[in-house]
């Protein structure tokens, strides 16, 4: 049945949509088989079809299955703000079991890589009581870690990594992203992660300014995640 993660963060803006898109047009580059998801998008618009995320459709464009928007995004809010927030704004309410069960209707169909974006970081609530990890847990899906490249990353990236570990999942891969364009010791705080994730790194963006998922794609090894255990 193919590859499968799901894509956190260190942080909301680090790249993670466009790490994602890129993983997905590297596969199609290859005739793979794609599916991206973004079960919950917050800061959508409204069109005549609906609420739509910019997000989620670059992850549709990337899919090369004749899925619908609905099936990318089945839970899609208005206001850009986290997503448990915006739920409650809307009178709705977020449930890790209900969103696996959008997910799993897309995952049973045939596809060489299936990546599920999440939304922030690793604990962004869903409500009360539940967060985006309690979704992968039921889903049982590797993580892939998007690491925004800045002043503090080590320590983002190495807590997010200790709190994957601790609810049970595996750490597939990470992926280095330069989300400004200079920082000082760049190299050293990659080699740092490096030596501490107990990954492998499975990409290396240089600063792209309004970047698409082909030109991510260079930058992104493929291969290596593909031949991880999954």
């Amino acid at each position: 049945m193919g590859k499968k993660y799901f894509v956190t963060g260190t942080n909301t803006g680090v790249g993670k949509t466009l790490v994602t898109a890129g993983l997905l047009a590297a596969a199609r580059q290859r005739d793979l088989k794609t599916v991206g998801l973004k079960p919950v998008a917050a800061g959508c618009v409204q069109t005549a079809d609906g609420l739509r995320n910019e997000d989620a459709r670059i992850l549709l464009a990337e899919t090369s299955l004749p899925l619908t928007y609905e099936q990318v995004n089945p839970v899609a809010l208005q206001a850009a703000i986290a997503p448990h927030i915006a739920a409650a704004q809307e009178q709705r309410r977020l449930s890790a079991d209900r969103l696996a069960g959008f997910c799993r209707g897309t995952m049973m169909q045939p596809s060489d890589l299936l990546l599920v974006e999440g939304a922030g970081g690793w604990r962004v609530p869903l409500s009360e009581r539940e967060t985006f990890a309690d979704l992968v847990k039921i889903l049982q899906l590797p993580v892939l870690l998007v690491v925004g490249m800045e002043l503090g990353c080590i320590n983002h990236a190495l807590l997010t990594a200790d709190a994957i570990q601790h609810d049970g999942l595996t750490l597939a891969g990470w992926v280095a992203n330069r989300v400004t364009r200079e920082m000082d010791c760049y190299r050293e705080n990659l080699q740092s992660l490096q030596q501490r994730l107990p990954c492998p790194l499975v990409g290396e963006l240089p600063f792209l300014a309004e970047a698409s998922p082909q030109q991510a794609a260079a930058y992104l090894d493929i291969d290596r995640l593909l031949a991880t255990d999954n």
